[in-house]
């Protein structure tokens, strides 16, 4: 009861921070209800980028392989700081130069109308069909089994699952669709907060219980009894194997980070260029200290229960569930509520600005207002989060290492998209045939891939996804080149610089920079065997 009474608290709490943070902004205007008025600033940004990314997919699914490979799997971590610092330096001055709401409405101005909607249609897949449906049925499997909701209501595990998922979905749809981007923000920096204190508190405990009592105790036995998990370097079987982050892994990191709606759309609301950047490089530096709470408690598992689990993925919540004081679970278990909450949210809400602009206003109604567009939006939102709502508990049967599987499966859509905005950045006359191309050419050929590697090759016979992808790339950025060379834009394209905010870049962005890329690579050598 009392686990019950402080989840039920400290979600309350976030709800009504949120309401009193965002009760006077103007949803009227596009810019009030899909960028917040364009007024976050760095704190915020870096709260909402972090809880945007951090879930129980991630949360459960690396310290699942983290409790089966080690501490390897840090590179989904790690090489993120470095992709964040890159699309502070690169990517974000010139979106908020050309007063970006989506990263589609560059790609209508650099290309054509036609490639703006293929790729907003790839991302809304993408986000119908895998994130928010295997979102919501990680969360709701994960509450379900905290709680212990079947034994709870008397229900079956199915029927606990369905009604975790609906409430999860509910909840997070109001924020979402009513509430606009800033209570998006708001409610996850609140929930950052307690993430950050929450997931400290899972090794915290763990290493005591390891150690009689002392953190660093418990942390020199675990490395001295295990030291085969302490190495960075995966070969050639991992699931990360280490040349892979010289190839596809960065790509997957730039797409994510640089270009993937629901994550930029909080960069793309800063009030100023350096509120940004000061922004993505608090996350980029926190980032960087992600593996203490996504692969660390993996490992203290390993040990803990001597690598017996039947499951990896079960190893964080038995974890908490061994290590973590009674009193404490309902507070854990409403941080990863909000976790959960802000995935699901923040990629719905992204969904709803995705479809509000560059659909319903290009297709159905170009004379709409932007009062309409906001409406209209949120109709679809709620369809959208309805059928992920449905589909969700049908993904019970989902592959093992879910978090692996998000990553080879989303391939389809991020290298195609992350290579014709780079081009698109990097040069003046491509035309849009050759983006239009890369996109079939892109999305086709890894969908073969997949096809052979599952149904017809048998298992290694292929190269490694992450290399696949960087093939992938190159041989779109070839072909888009080639394009270009044959039929060139008569006209060069031209960024103008739409004075939405100012676009002054912060001081310090390029030395914070260095230095945390500095880091990464020095924690990689340091834990090099």
């Amino acid at each position: 009861m009392v686990g019950i009474l402080s989840f039920v608290g400290f979600t309350a709490l976030v709800a009504i921070i949120a309401y009193w943070a965002t009760r006077k902004t103007d949803e009227s205007s596009s810019d009030g209800y899909f960028l917040g008025g364009r007024s976050l600033t760095a704190g915020v940004i870096a709260g909402s980028v972090l809880l945007t990314n951090l879930s129980t997919e991630q949360i459960v699914g690396l310290n699942g392989q983290a409790f089966s490979e080690g501490i390897l799997v840090m590179a989904w971590e790690t090489l993120a700081a470095i992709a964040i610092v890159i699309t502070a330096l690169f990517l974000l001055p010139r979106y908020l130069k050309g007063g970006l709401t989506t990263v589609p409405q560059f790609l209508e101005r650099r290309y054509d109308k036609m490639t703006k909607t293929l790729v907003s249609a790839l991302f809304l897949s993408g986000y119908m069909i895998i994130f928010l449906p295997i979102v919501l049925y990680s969360g709701g499997l994960a509450l379900s089994t905290m709680f212990g909701v079947p034994e709870m209501l008397g229900v079956s595990e199915n029927t606990a699952l369905w009604l975790s998922v609906w409430g999860i979905g509910i909840i997070g749809s109001i924020y979402a669709i009513f509430g606009g981007l800033k209570a998006v923000a708001v409610s996850d920096t609140v929930n950052a907060i307690g993430l950050l204190i929450g997931g400290l508190m899972i090794p915290v405990f763990g290493l005591m219980a390891i150690g009689d009592g002392g953190i660093i105790n418990g942390l020199e036995v675990l490395v001295d009894s295990n030291p085969e998990k302490f190495n960075s370097i995966g070969g050639p079987d991992a699931s990360v194997p280490f040349y892979t982050i010289f190839t596809g892994m960065m790509l997957v990191q730039l797409f994510y980070w640089g270009t993937n709606q629901a994550i930029i759309q909080r960069a793309l609301a800063a009030k100023n260029l350096k509120e940004g950047q000061k922004g993505l490089m608090l996350a980029a530096f926190i980032k960087i200290l992600g593996p203490i709470m996504v692969v660390l408690p993996g490992i203290i598992a390993w040990h803990l229960f001597e690598g017996k689990l039947e499951n990896a993925d079960q190893a964080y919540p038995a974890l908490v569930n061994a290590v973590l004081p009674a009193p404490l679970i309902g507070f854990f278990a409403a941080v990863l509520f909000g976790a959960i909450l802000s995935s699901f949210n923040s990629a719905l809400q992204s969904s709803v600005t995705l479809f509000g602009v560059d659909i319903y206003k290009q297709y159905f109604n170009q004379e709409a207002t932007e009062r309409t567009v906001v409406k209209k939006g949120k109709q679809f939102g709620i369809l959208l989060a309805i059928l992920s709502m449905f589909i969700a508990p049908l993904i019970a049967n989902a592959p093992m290492g879910l978090f692996g599987y998000l990553q080879e499966v989303n391939g389809a859509y991020s290298i195609p998209i992350l290579t014709i905005v780079i081009v698109g950045y990097l040069t003046k006359r491509i035309p849009a045939l050759a983006a239009k191309i890369a996109i079939f050419s892109g999305v086709g050929f890894y969908l073969i891939y997949l096809l052979l590697k599952y149904f017809v090759m048998e298992e290694g016979a292929l190269p490694h996804y992450l290399h696949v992808m960087a093939i992938l790339f190159v041989m779109n950025v070839i072909i888009m080149i080639l394009i270009g060379k044959w039929k060139p834009n008569p006209v060069a394209y031209i960024e103008d610089y739409t004075k939405q905010v100012d676009i002054q870049p912060w001081k310090a962005v390029k030395p914070v920079g260095i230095a945390i890329a500095g880091l990464v690579i020095f924690i990689y050598i340091y834990f090099a065997q």
